[in-house]
């Protein structure tokens, strides 16, 4: 593995952390529910672009290093699978089972199409 990718995906990722965050916050000052909204807004658009990338990677249009930044680095550290999972089992304990199961459902759901629209536009391309 090369000092390059390493490099690259850390780029990345110092860059999608704080971009979730402030997406995540965006949302929640302007939306007020008890739906974790910003979190779900971040992953369908994370899955839409790494859907994106993975198409466009498999077209031969992005080198190795640039699927590292972006895929790896800035995907990977956007969209979060802990915060999802935290922010469903508490709509669970708190009673919101409704809202729990809805964001089970919407978030696969949504993420698999957006994903899958990303890589065929990738691909496409």
């Amino acid at each position: 593995m090369s000092g390059w990718l390493v490099l690259a995906v850390a780029a990345g990722g110092s860059v999608g952390a704080p971009a979730r965050f402030l997406a995540d916050r965006l949302v929640a000052d302007r939306v007020e529910t008890d739906f974790p909204l910003g979190t779900y807004l971040v992953n369908m658009s994370g899955a839409l672009l790494l859907g994106l990338l993975t198409g466009l990677g498999l077209a031969h249009h992005l080198p190795p290093t640039v699927e590292a930044l972006l895929g790896t680095g800035f995907c990977g550290a956007y969209t979060t699978f802990s915060t999802w999972t935290y922010e469903t089992v508490r709509l669970l304990i708190e009673g919101e089972l409704r809202a729990g199961v809805l964001n089970v459902v919407a978030s696969l759901g949504v993420g698999l199409l957006a994903a899958g629209a990303g890589l065929a536009l990738g691909l496409a391309t």
